[in-house]
């Protein structure tokens, strides 16, 4: 459903030889944003994302990762205004960290720090803030970006752990929301998993015990309070359609 490049087209090595005078507009205009109905989400951000959007799981394998949703149609963001503005309290740290990215070595070892130069907030006019000083050194933003970036791969890793100890308790199963519009047509949103709970009331107490100190179990029961917002989802279809719907049913 989302990709760790979603939003970038020419993420390039971010240099002092290259992007010496380069400064970054960042914050205010989501429209990189506008085409993604979903994004990846950290373990350490459920608890915030949980609280407005519908938090799921999607991927194959060690790919799995937890995922908001933000649209029902693949290649529209129902949290992005006509402006460009964020229409939501908190932003995931995926859209957050855009322009910049690490790409990993072959080995996957090493990483290094991109930027995306088609990112329209990159100019050479002194709007935003600078990536390096005159002198070719790292400005305080670039360092706090690099902070940032390599928090975001720690919680990444952490993250896929905590996917990893849902499949192999065989927690998660495929899911589908479907949406009846105003005209009775039957929209289907599907391609991504859900704790079931039948399952998960199943383990035993040890299993239970381990998933309640490491604090994962409170994540479990934030996702799945988390998929009432399918039904303000409806909402958004709703206002940007003018018009009304049914109830979306999830199973």
């Amino acid at each position: 459903m989302a990709t760790q490049l979603l939003f970038y087209d020419t993420a390039v090595p971010v240099s002092s030889q290259r992007h010496l005078g380069l400064s970054v507009k960042a914050g205010g205009d989501f429209g990189f944003a506008r085409k993604a109905h979903s994004v990846p989400l950290t373990a350490v951000e459920i608890a915030r994302a949980a609280a407005e959007y519908a938090v799921v799981f999607a991927g194959e394998g060690e790919a799995v990762m937890p995922v908001v949703i933000l649209g029902v149609d693949a290649g529209r963001n129902l949290f992005v205004k006509a402006g460009g503005a964020w229409d939501g309290a908190y932003v995931p740290a995926f859209v957050r960290r855009y322009p910049f990215v690490f790409a990993a070595s072959e080995d996957g070892k090493t990483f290094t720090l991109c930027i995306d130069e088609s990112f329209s907030g990159c100019n050479r006019e002194g709007r935003g803030e600078q990536l390096f000083d005159t002198a070719g050194e790292r400005t305080q933003y670039l360092e706090g970006v690099l902070n940032f970036v390599k928090e975001y791969q720690v919680q990444h890793q952490n993250t896929r752990a905590f996917c990893k100890h849902l499949q192999d308790l065989g927690l998660l199963e495929p899911m589908q929301a479907q949406f009846t519009l105003p005209g009775g047509a039957q929209h289907n949103l599907a391609g991504f998993m859900a704790v079931n709970r039948t399952r998960l009331k199943a383990l035993g107490r040890e299993a239970l015990a381990d998933l309640a100190l490491s604090d994962e179990l409170e994540l479990i029961y934030l996702h799945l309070h988390s998929l009432q917002h399918f039904n303000r989802m409806l909402e958004r279809i709703g206002t940007a359609a003018a018009g009304e719907g049914g109830a979306p049913v999830t199973h």
